[in-house]
């Protein structure tokens, strides 16, 4: 791994500018020398730059887009880094422009796997590549599971070759190299989707059981901080669930990314009409290389031809049509292997947020509760205060400045204060008795 990642960084600036000049077509050194030559000419040497000091490979560089790819050959498995531009990277796997958008490390694109006519395009989580029936072109990072896909493909890629030399046979169970380029990506996505499934798993149920037994700000903010992550993977895990879903209920979709059976199909009709094309002319009279004018041929051999291609056209589509419906199910039993196991990741994580549901509950009945208590204990209060209130009414009547004969008996300050606790109690007896008959309280 170490080896891999020391091969994969990103090389110094001799090194990039001389694979800069690599890259640069024929007619553009052509261009470039023959304008080294006039401006070295007797015109052109007494002219200077625009802008001295201004790095202009560097701006060439900038302006043509280069970015670092990691490729894996098909037939080898060995992985090397190129520099490729935007527009070289379109005419080399057929792709248009928003394909390789969705590719850009730059922008957050949600996983998607696209299916084209020589590529296929994956985006699922850190995997970012090109996959084609020759090769793979994987976005270049020092991410550890871009990494990890490089070292598994090539692993795969060498099992599999050591069992073709060992046996001289492929087996009924083999794979074509875009479907095990498909299932490396899948499968990283899919560990390292179950792995944040399994750590968040790790950090919440201790959280929650916390949080139930000590309700405070801390734990209601870790808490609240776990549900958000817990949404933000979710959402992650449950598009590639529908990508794979969407796939696997759409055989034309599965069919186009049969990438290697088309380029068998596309060779074999070359090949074809190159047979065809050398059988007319012979059968003229007419080499093969020369040249040969569809007026001064024969209407026969053109007739011939053309009837001899639409039949081959027509056998080959019916042939291929039937061999997709038959092989389909190679890729439709590969999707419906990791669509079972990032279920399982969704299902995962869709219990952990019914636990989270469970115990926000919880927490909101201890709290309706402790609610409750609290009213009924400034119901009971108020009560309180109101029979406490009679005996303020009792000494501001006795409190007036007027003469009572009450005042000049000695018992008659006792016999007031019996009568007014006596009639307190009563009241608030009556206030519980009316309160339990009303069930405003257990009592």
């Amino acid at each position: 791994m170490a080896e891999l990642k020391e091969r994969l960084l990103p090389p110094r600036p001799s090194a990039s500018s001389a694979s800069t000049s690599a890259l640069l077509s024929p007619a553009s050194k052509h261009r470039d020398s023959s304008a080294s030559a006039a401006g070295g000419g007797p015109g052109g040497a007494g002219r200077r730059p625009l802008f001295q000091g201004m790095d202009f490979l560097g701006l060439k560089k900038r302006g043509q887009g280069l970015r670092s790819w990691i490729r894996v050959d098909a037939a080898t498995g060995n992985s090397q880094m190129i520099e490729v531009d935007k527009f070289t990277m379109m005419r080399r796997c057929d792709l248009p422009a928003r394909d390789l958008r969705l590719l850009d490390p730059l922008f957050v694109y949600p996983s998607t796997i696209l299916g084209r006519e020589k590529a296929i395009v994956v985006n699922l989580e850190q995997i970012r590549c090109i996959i084609t029936a020759d090769e793979v072109l994987l976005l270049n990072s020092l991410d550890s599971y871009v990494l990890q896909y490089v070292v598994e493909l090539q692993r795969r890629l060498a099992a599999h070759s050591g069992d073709v030399f060992a046996g001289g046979s492929t087996s009924p169970d083999y794979l074509p190299f875009e479907f095990r380029a498909l299932e490396v990506a899948l499968e990283a996505a899919c560990t390292f989707l179950d792995a944040q499934a399994a750590e968040l798993e790790m950090e919440a149920y201790p959280l929650l059981d916390e949080l139930t037994s000590k309700i405070s700000t801390l734990n209601l903010e870790r808490v609240r901080r776990l549900k958000s992550r817990l949404v933000a993977l979710t959402r992650r895990v449950q598009k590639v669930r529908d990508e794979i879903e969407q796939l696997m209920d759409d055989d034309g979709d599965m069919a186009e990314m049969y990438l290697t059976e088309k380029k068998k199909r596309m060779e074999a009709s070359f090949y074809g009409d190159q047979s065809v094309l050398g059988y007319s002319s012979a059968g003229a009279g007419v080499s093969v290389s020369a040249p040969v004018s569809p007026v001064s041929s024969p209407p026969g051999s053109r007739k011939l031809e053309k009837t001899l291609s639409f039949s081959r056209s027509r056998h080959e589509s019916m042939k291929s049509s039937d061999s997709m419906t038959e092989h389909i199910e190679e890729l439709e039993m590969l999707l419906e292997a990791y669509f079972v196991v990032i279920d399982s990741t969704l299902n995962k994580l869709t219990s952990l947020k019914e636990y989270i549901d469970d115990t926000e509950d919880f927490i909101n009945i201890q709290l309706d509760n402790v609610r409750n208590q609290l009213i009924q204990f400034e119901l009971l209060l108020t009560t309180a205060t109101f029979v406490v209130a009679i005996f303020g009414v009792v000494a501001g009547i006795f409190g007036m400045n007027f003469a009572i004969p009450l005042f000049d008996k000695p018992d008659a300050f006792q016999w007031v204060l019996i009568i007014a606790g006596v009639s307190g109690v009563i009241i608030f007896c009556s206030f519980l008795w009316f309160f339990r008959y009303r069930r405003l309280m257990p009592l």
